[in-house]
């Protein structure tokens, strides 16, 4: 049977992620300054994540991640909730997705009613997969010190397990279509959730996105290819690719993925700004892109699942949307 990534590539190729969620919520009035990042949302103002997953769907976006990448139950606990208050955050980050999928959905069902004009694969009116994955993030991320940029920390495989199996099984039982293992930055992990997956989740599907050092390793140092052969050995490992790197790195991670594997390439770069961890500021940085133009040449390296992270928003996946659909057919 073919997985839900399959069966949309082959409706709309490529697919379009969304962007970043907390910078769309920082604009929102939201403070993400704290351990949660944008998680913290969830707490006080679940409304605005689901107005933030709408507005990409609006966009043109496939792909809806949840505000799950720093929900995690110790996360939480370390902020004062109780596991049960914890576990009920998890769940609303997926209820608030599924929301903006449906809204969206009863939006484009009206327009469609209303529009007589042919729309193309970035319009409200076509007809297109919508999905939403659930964001695993590292062990890194709960550190909340920009270990998920130099993958400098170490478990056992059972501590990888313990610290993600709730999440995930949350995920699970809130409907996501999809899990994402994103801004992976140490093979140990990745091998731990991995097995997790097939262990624990066989009716599951995930994408494995790392998180570079440079083109050719990943942050703990490890060899991108090692990594990708990982995890394309795993039947139910969807799409392999990078995400929340420099958008220098794409197009040389690209290459040395689809030498390994002939499973989809998922790519979403930051916009190009650089962060700075240890203040947990940004500063503009040359690198910054539009999306739309550079996607283009991602796609004929190779990939066929494209959006953005950090510092990205519904106007980037818009012209990303509108620039990819615009030169290649469906």
């Amino acid at each position: 049977m073919r997985g839900v990534i399959e069966q949309a590539l082959a409706v709309q190729s490529p697919l379009i992620v969304d962007g970043a969620m907390s910078t769309e919520l920082e604009r929102r009035g939201v403070d993400t300054a704290n351990g949660l990042w944008s998680a913290a949302a969830l707490i006080d103002s679940p409304q605005l994540v689901r107005d933030v997953h709408e507005a990409y769907f609006e966009a043109g976006a496939n792909i809806a991640i949840t505000d799950t990448y720093q929900a995690n139950i110790p996360a939480f606990e370390k902020a004062g909730l109780t596991s049960e208050e914890a576990e009920r955050l998890i769940g609303t980050a997926v209820t608030v997705a599924l929301e903006a999928r449906e809204r969206y959905r009863r939006h484009r069902a009206v327009s469609n009613s209303k529009s007589r004009e042919p729309s193309n694969a970035s319009s409200p009116t076509c007809t297109r997969p919508l999905l939403v994955a659930g964001s695993v993030g590292p062990y890194g991320a709960f550190l909340a010190d920009g270990s998920e940029y130099t993958g400098k920390y170490r478990l056992s495989d059972a501590c990888y397990r313990d610290f993600h199996r709730r999440r995930m099984q949350i995920l699970s039982d809130n409907g996501v279509d999809v899990f994402a293992f994103e801004t992976m930055p140490n093979i140990s992990e990745v091998r731990s959730l991995i097995g997790l997956l097939t262990d624990e989740f066989p009716d599951l599907e995930a994408w494995v996105s790392f998180s570079l050092h440079d083109s050719d390793h990943l942050c703990d140092g490890t060899a991108l290819e090692k990594a990708a052969t990982l995890a394309d050995a795993c039947s139910q490992i969807s799409a392999i690719g990078v995400n929340c790197v420099q958008p220098n790195l794409v197009a040389d991670a690209i290459a040395r993925i689809s030498a390994i594997t002939a499973k989809p390439i998922i790519v979403y770069p930051n916009n190009g700004d650089v962060y700075h961890p240890d203040t947990k500021t940004w500063t503009h940085g040359s690198e910054a892109l539009s999306l739309g133009r550079m996607a283009l040449q991602w796609v004929d390296a190779g990939a066929s699942l494209i959006g953005g992270c950090c510092r990205t928003s519904p106007a980037d996946i818009h012209d990303l949307a509108a620039t990819v659909h615009s030169q290649r057919p469906r």
